[in-house]
């Protein structure tokens, strides 16, 4: 860490030389380094990438342009994404909450699995959740949020047919978040843990015999060719925060910070868009029904979410996901998720 340390002060350093010259008039734009979300994604490669690579540097006049990697493609990892920002070591990151739940299990709380059954009530508990996160990052990782994005609808896709979440008792699945292998062990199955790019391998190695993840994501990595049925209901969505150290975000001329601050929020509204559109859509392509346009027709079998399972979804939710993120995060978290969260679902934390 130590090392890492003096990489992120050498960064600030520079960053600190290289803003002070552009703000004096020196030639040539400043240019900004970011590092992004999953690569191979529309959401990265549709928004992300565009915004910084080329439409930055047409709303500056040329003043601004930037490089942006993923950073499953930067050599990083998600579970760093936030010590890296706090040092400096990465001005501009995204930060994926499934795995920054590690370092801070409080930013877990508004897509914790079986939460959000649908793209509104996503939306509410971000609203509602949204000013804590931007405080947890500023206060303890000294981070300044700028964006909250997310991935569409999680979902199950498993080898074999199953009758409902009833039916998944004794499967292995592959699960994104802590929160997820609270939901998967409550239905008695076994969580096993694995990164996206690993979703295919430990399929096709019998390591797991079905994978949470989202509806067009899965498709894209052609996770509807390995598995056969697929269940509809939202277990979580894959919420991320971008934001930037507060060094460099302070550093900035104030024009380019009233710029970000404009545009940024065009950008998260683009992205959720397209999530909430490509829930359906997904759906939609996994299965070779009608309004697949941007995906790879499949041939899964879709399952019907019932009553029953709707009752399981609350009733795991209430009894075990959320007890278990309370002990994990303890009991200060308890107290923030009744003053946001329990209200408006009607679930009250208890801290023991």
């Amino acid at each position: 860490m130590g090392l890492i340390r003096r990489a992120g002060l050498g960064v600030l350093l520079a960053w600190a030389l290289a803003v002070s010259a552009w703000a004096q008039g020196s030639p040539g734009p400043l240019r900004l380094r970011v590092v992004g979300g999953l690569a191979g994604l529309n959401q990265y490669t549709r928004h992300e990438q565009p915004f910084w690579s080329t439409e930055l540097a047409r709303l500056s006049d040329g003043k601004v342009s930037a490089e942006i990697l993923p950073f499953d493609q930067a050599g990083v990892r998600g579970q760093d994404m936030l010590q890296l920002m706090k040092l400096g070591v990465l001005p501009f990151g995204t930060a994926l909450l499934s795995l920054s739940a590690g370092t801070e299990p409080l930013l877990a709380a508004p897509d914790l699995a079986g939460l959000n059954p649908d793209m509104a009530t996503l939306r509410r508990n971000v609203a509602l959740f949204r000013p804590q996160i931007a405080r947890t990052l500023r206060e303890r990782h000294g981070i300044e949020l700028l964006a909250v994005y997310t991935y569409p609808a999680q979902v199950l896709y498993c080898k074999k047919a199953f009758d409902g979440l009833g039916g998944l008792a004794g499967r292995r699945i592959r699960v994104a978040s802590p929160s997820q292998a609270d939901w998967v062990e409550a239905l008695g199955a076994t969580p096993v843990s694995v990164g996206f790019a690993g979703i295919i391998d430990n399929l096709r190695a019998g390591n797991t015999d079905c994978a949470i993840t989202g509806t067009m994501s899965g498709n894209t990595i052609g996770l509807h060719e390995h598995t056969s049925h697929l269940h509809p209901m939202a277990v979580s969505w894959g919420l991320a925060v971008f934001g930037a150290n507060r060094g460099h975000w302070e550093a900035l001329p104030e024009a380019l910070r009233v710029l970000l601050l404009r545009e940024l929020p065009k950008l998260e509204q683009a992205i959720w868009a397209e999530s909430e559109r490509e829930t359906g859509e997904g759906l939609a392509c996994n299965t070779g029904a009608a309004g697949c346009a941007g995906g790879r027709p499949g041939r899964m079998v879709p399952l019907r979410s019932t009553a029953d399972d709707e009752q399981r979804r609350r009733q795991i939710f209430s009894t075990t996901v959320l007890p278990r993120w309370v002990q994990r995060c303890g009991p200060a978290c308890a107290e923030v998720w009744n003053r946001s969260l329990g209200p408006a679902t009607g679930q009250l934390a208890v801290a023991r």
